[in-house]
């Protein structure tokens, strides 16, 4: 049977490193679908790396590779699919919340033709009010600005080789795993599963984080928030030339002296979106500066892979 690699992002999961080895091992054996492991080791303060380099002196089938630092969990995914010898990947988290057993279904729907496979969640899971309430409206606006119906993605997902390849060739700095996938094309389906809870620790995801993650994600994907400037700045020109027509009939009635408020509070408002719009500008410059400047998108300071360059 062909190999089937299996990524894994890992931030501060010392404690799920080996247990996910050993149960995905375990799996795949039973179905007898030949597989390597890959986990990535993203820059985490506590042993991941350790656990890492014990499962893989354990397990033969297990691989490691250690970013020098924390470049986010899009790089970590790009390092883990560039190692990947496989004839088709699945990137999945370490923690289990993505149901290793829907791989198989994977996996039998890749060997039927399929080259990407979506996981698309049936639930979310146990999240807060709050948390619920900011992934879908950073979906709707996701949605809106790329065409594509992500709401219900996700990172669970299989590539075939010719998939991986053409990830592996764009050449831009800041890629957003879970909409490229949708952008690439090629023969496509998708299978629901239900998010599952953390067996041990913590979600390594803050509101901050999240508000910064979307942020990076919609700006490196699509061009919305400029024209969302556009579309505000001639909402204003409308108010104004309201407000103008208003301010001359006043003029001819002999009441010019009135509105005083309003101009001020017009002026304030205008001020204010000026200065949105000159941010949301800077943030797409900056975009356009680390472009330029060619960085690579990470960093691997070690391997526990024998025989090959770092």
């Amino acid at each position: 049977m062909s190999l089937l690699s299996i990524v894994l992002p890992a931030y501060n999961e010392e404690d799920m490193i080996l247990k996910s080895a050993k149960v995905i091992t375990k799996l795949l054996q039973t179905h007898k679908i030949p597989i390597e492991i890959i986990y990535v080791n993203d820059g985490s303060r506590d042993g991941t790396w350790q656990a890492i380099q014990q499962a893989s002196i354990e397990l033969p089938n297990v691989k490691g590779i250690c970013l020098s630092r924390n470049f986010g969990k899009e790089a970590a995914i790009l390092a883990g699919l560039k190692y990947a010898t496989g004839d088709c990947a699945i990137v999945i988290d370490c923690d289990l919340q993505h149901p290793p057993e829907k791989m198989i279904e994977m996996y039998h729907f890749w060997q039927e033709g399929f080259d990407i496979v979506e996981g698309v969640k049936a639930s979310r899971g146990n999240e807060g009010m709050l948390h619920k309430l900011f992934a879908k409206s950073f979906y709707a606006l996701i949605n809106r600005a790329t065409g594509f119906d992500m709401e219900r993605s996700s990172d669970f997902k299989l590539l075939d080789r010719k998939v991986i390849d053409a990830y592996l060739n764009l050449p831009e700095r800041k890629l957003f795993f879970r909409a490229l996938s949708f952008w690439l094309g090629f023969n496509s389906t998708t299978l629901e599963f239900h998010v599952q809870e953390r067996e041990t620790g913590q979600t390594k995801w803050s509101y901050l984080s999240l508000a910064k993650y979307a942020m990076t994600n919609i700006t490196s994907f699509s061009t919305a928030p400029m024209q969302l400037v556009t579309i505000v700045g001639l909402l204003f020109f409308i108010f104004a030339s309201i407000l103008g027509f208003q301010s001359l009939l006043n003029f001819a009635r002999g009441e010019s002296l009135e509105g005083f408020t309003t101009v001020i509070l017009l002026l304030l408002g205008v001020g204010s979106v000026i200065m949105m719009s000159l941010g949301i500008i800077g943030y797409y410059i900056a975009k356009i500066y680390e472009e330029t400047r060619q960085r690579p998108r990470y960093i691997i300071s070690e391997t526990s892979i024998k025989d090959q360059k770092l």
